[in-house]
C-alpha cells in the first residue's frame, strides 16, 4: 500500500511539476526582463551605442534630405531620379530612426540629449 501511495504522489508531483514548467519560465523570463531593461537604463556603454545610433541615422537622414532639395524640380530626368532615391533613403530612413527612437526611450530617462531629435519628419514629394 505505502508502495502505490508513493508512486501516486511521485506521479502527482511530477504532473504539478510539469503543469506549473511554463508559469515558472515565463515569472523568470519577465524577472529577467525587468533586470536587463534596469541595466540598459543605467549603463554608460547602452546609453552611448543609442547615442551614437541616433546620430548616425540622422546624418544619413540629413544627407539624403539634402541631395533631395538639391535635385528636387530639376529639368533633368536623371537628377530627379536622383532626388527621388534620396526621398525614399530619407523616408526609410526616418522610419526606421522613428521606431529605433520608441523602442530604446527608456534609456534617457525623459532627458533626451538636445543634439538628438525626438522624431524625423518624412520627406513629401511632388508625386504625393
Amino acid at each position: 500500500m505505502k508502495k502505490i501511495l508513493a508512486a501516486f504522489l511521485t506521479v502527482v508531483l511530477l504532473a504539478l511539476a510539469f503543469a506549473a514548467g511554463p508559469a515558472i519560465r515565463a515569472f523568470r523570463n519577465r524577472y529577467d526582463y525587468a533586470v536587463q531593461k534596469a541595466d540598459d537604463a543605467t549603463n554608460y556603454r547602452t546609453l552611448k551605442e543609442v547615442e551614437d545610433t541616433c546620430r548616425a541615422m540622422m546624418a544619413s537622414y540629413e544627407a539624403d534630405k539634402l541631395t533631395f532639395e538639391q535635385y528636387d524640380g530639376s529639368d533633368s530626368a536623371e537628377k530627379q531620379s536622383w532626388a527621388d532615391q534620396a526621398r525614399m533613403r530619407a523616408n526609410r530612413t526616418a522610419a526606421s530612426y522613428n521606431e529605433y527612437i520608441r523602442k530604446n526611450s527608456f534609456v534617457w530617462a525623459d532627458a533626451v540629449p538636445a543634439d538628438i531629435d525626438e522624431k524625423l519628419d518624412y520627406i513629401g514629394g511632388e508625386h504625393e
